[in-house]
């Protein structure tokens, strides 16, 4: 069963996705900000990271160019999750390492969709 860390600060959208996600057959973790994400990739070792931008003081960005930049869990892939559907926040994910993006509210089945890619598995 693949897992899957959750870096979101919004407690509804954080319970949300585990729910959805768990009934698609993902062990979910959770994490409520962008250094908090980036222990839990060392300490859980997910198989992918939903990483939302808009964390506080440290945005999902530039979690994401932490967490690429350690060998520990540079291999992790990452799809940014955000509310801003701007081709600029989409090229600023890709560039610091994110392999996918995606846009809330979340379209659970786009969004499976993109996981498994990531993942190597078929969709659905």
């Amino acid at each position: 069963m693949p897992k899957i860390l959750i870096v979101e600060d919004n407690e509804m959208n954080r319970d949300m996705l585990t729910r959805r996600l768990t009934r698609h057959g993902f062990a979910v973790v959770a994490a409520v900000d962008g250094p908090t994400g980036i222990a839990m990739a060392v300490s859980e070792a997910p198989d992918l990271i939903l990483m939302d931008v808009a964390l506080g003081a440290m945005d999902g960005w530039e979690a994401t160019t932490i967490i690429k930049a350690d060998p520990r869990t540079a291999a992790i892939p990452i799809i940014t999750l955000t509310a801003h559907a701007l081709s600029s926040d989409r090229a600023r994910s890709l560039a610091v390492g994110c392999a996918d993006f995606d846009t809330k509210p979340v379209d659970i089945q786009r969004l499976l969709g993109k996981i498994n890619g990531c993942l190597g598995q078929p969709a659905g």
